[in-house]
C-alpha cells in the first residue's frame, strides 16, 4: 500500500487559505489503469493562522518558507515532509507583478558569469519537473562538467500554479511571457537572459523571444505548439499538419473543456482529489517514453504524487486550467498574420515521444533562427522530468554555440 504523508507546503502569502490535509488512502485500480495507485480521499479541516503580512516588494522578491506546521499522522511510504525539503533545498521567493504573487526558485550559478537561464514549465506540471535540473545547471562543476556552463536558475510557478497566485482573470501564455519578463528584468534586474520550456513553457519562450528580444537573447524549447499564420508550404509540411490533425482527435478533449469551459470542470475536481489525479496521471502517461505500458520505467511514484499534492494543497487546479481559455482569447496557436521570424537564436531538442509531432524542419525554420537542432533517442513530453541529464546537456551545448559561435545573434563571438 502506498500512503501519503499529511503535511503542508505552503507559500507565506498563502497563509490566510491554510488548509490541513487529513487523512490519505489508497485506492487500487483495475489493472487496464496505468497506475495501481490514486489519492481516495482528502479530508480538509479548518486551521486557525493568523496570515503573515505580504513581505516587502523588492529586486530580490521576499523568502518563501515553508515550515508552517507539522503533524504526526503519517501514514506508510510517501513522506510529504522529504518532498518539502527537496523543494527547500533551493532558494525560494515570491514577489508582486501586475498584482499577482509569483513564485520562483531562484540558484545561482557557479564561476564568474553564470548565464540568467528561466525555465518554465506547463500543464499538468509544475516546478517538481526541474528540481533534479536545477542544481545540475548551476552548479555542473559538481557534476563533472565545468563552471563555464553554469546558469543562474530562476524556475518559477506560472500564474495560476502551485504556489503561485491566480489572475483576476483567465490569463493566456502571450500575457503571462510579460510577467516573466518582468520578474527576469525589473525584479531581478537582470539586463538580458536566456528561457527553456516544454508545453505552455515552450509557448511562452515564444512570445518572450517574438515580444521581448531586447532582453530574452536566446530560447530552448522542446516542444511546439504555435503555428506560422502562413501555414504549410510543400508536401511534406501539408502532410505533416494533416497527420497533426487526425492525432489531435485524441487529444482535444480535455483541452477544449479546459479552453471552453474550466469552471465547469473544476467544480467537480475541487471534490475529487481522485479526479485531480486521475486527469493528471493519465496526461504523464499518455505522454511519457515509458516501457511496456509501466509508468513507473520512467517516474517514481514519489514524483507523481510529489506533482499531484502541489495541485492539491494550493487548491490550483481550477486556475492552472485557465491558461487554456487565456490562450483562446488570445488568439489561439497561430503567431499573428503580420508575423515577423523570431531572430533570436533557438535551440530545438526532438524528443521522440513528444505528445504533439514536430513539423518537418522546413516549418520551424520559418519560425525560428535555429542555432541547435537536436534528436534525442529517448523521452518525451516531460523532458527535464523524463530524461534530465539529457536536457541538461543539450542546454549546456547550447548556451556554448552561443557564447563561441562567431555567428552568434550580435555578430560576434563573446557572451551573451
Amino acid at each position: 500500500m502506498y500512503g501519503l504523508f499529511s503535511q503542508s507546503l505552503l507559500p507565506p502569502f498563502m497563509r490566510s487559505n491554510i488548509i490541513a490535509l487529513g487523512t490519505i488512502g489508497t485506492l487500487v485500480l483495475p489493472t487496464e489503469y496505468p497506475l495501481l495507485f490514486l489519492l481516495k480521499r482528502l479530508t480538509v479541516s479548518d486551521a486557525a493562522s493568523s496570515p503573515n503580512a505580504d513581505p516587502p516588494d523588492n529586486t530580490k522578491a521576499s523568502i518563501f518558507s515553508t515550515s508552517l506546521f507539522t503533524s504526526d499522522r503519517s501514514l506508510s511510504k510517501f513522506n510529504w515532509k522529504l518532498q518539502e525539503k527537496k523543494i527547500n533545498k533551493f532558494n525560494n521567493f515570491t514577489t508582486n507583478i501586475e498584482g499577482i504573487k509569483i513564485h520562483f526558485i531562484r540558484e545561482k550559478g557557479s564561476g564568474k558569469n553564470p548565464t540568467p537561464l528561466l525555465i518554465l514549465h506547463g500543464w499538468p506540471g509544475s516546478i517538481v519537473e526541474f528540481l533534479e535540473v536545477i542544481e545540475k545547471l548551476a552548479h555542473p562543476e559538481k557534476f563533472g562538467g565545468n563552471k563555464e556552463d553554469s546558469f543562474d536558475v530562476i524556475a518559477p510557478s506560472l500564474p495560476g500554479f502551485g504556489f503561485s497566485g491566480a489572475p483576476k482573470k483567465p490569463m493566456g501564455p502571450r500575457k503571462i511571457s510579460k510577467i516573466m519578463n518582468e520578474l527576469m528584468t525589473k525584479k531581478l534586474k537582470y539586463k538580458k537572459y536566456i528561457a527553456q520550456g516544454g508545453d505552455w513553457g515552450a509557448t511562452i519562450c515564444n512570445w518572450l523571444a517574438y515580444d521581448y528580444s531586447k532582453s530574452c537573447k536566446a530560447i530552448h524549447i522542446n516542444c511546439l505548439t504555435m503555428r506560422h499564420p502562413g501555414g504549410p508550404k510543400n508536401k511534406k509540411e501539408i502532410e505533416w499538419e494533416k497527420k497533426f490533425i487526425n492525432d489531435q482527435i485524441m487529444q482535444e478533449g480535455y483541452r477544449t473543456i479546459q479552453a471552453t469551459k474550466p469552471q465547469s470542470l473544476s467544480y467537480s475536481m475541487n471534490d475529487s482529489p481522485v479526479g485531480v489525479a486521475a486527469w493528471i496521471l493519465e496526461k504523464f502517461y499518455s505522454w511519457s517514453d515509458i516501457k511496456n505500458n509501466n509508468i513507473e520505467s520512467v517516474y517514481t511514484k514519489d514524483i507523481l504524487l510529489t506533482n499531484i499534492m502541489i495541485y492539491l494543497i494550493t487548491n490550483t487546479f481550477n486556475s492552472a486550467s485557465w491558461i487554456y481559455f487565456g490562450r483562446r482569447e488570445e488568439g489561439g496557436r497561430n503567431f499573428p498574420n503580420n508575423f515577423k521570424k523570431i531572430n533570436v537564436p533557438t535551440g530545438i531538442a526532438k524528443f521522440p515521444k513528444e505528445m504533439s509531432e514536430w513539423p518537418p524542419k522546413s516549418y520551424i525554420e520559418r519560425i525560428f533562427k535555429i542555432y541547435q537542432y537536436s534528436e534525442m533517442k529517448r523521452g518525451g513530453h516531460f523532458a527535464a522530468l523524463e530524461q534530465p541529464d539529457i536536457l541538461v546537456k543539450d542546454l549546456r551545448k547550447f548556451l556554448r554555440s552561443l557564447k563561441y559561435n562567431p555567428y552568434s545573434h550580435n555578430g560576434r563571438g563573446g557572451s551573451l
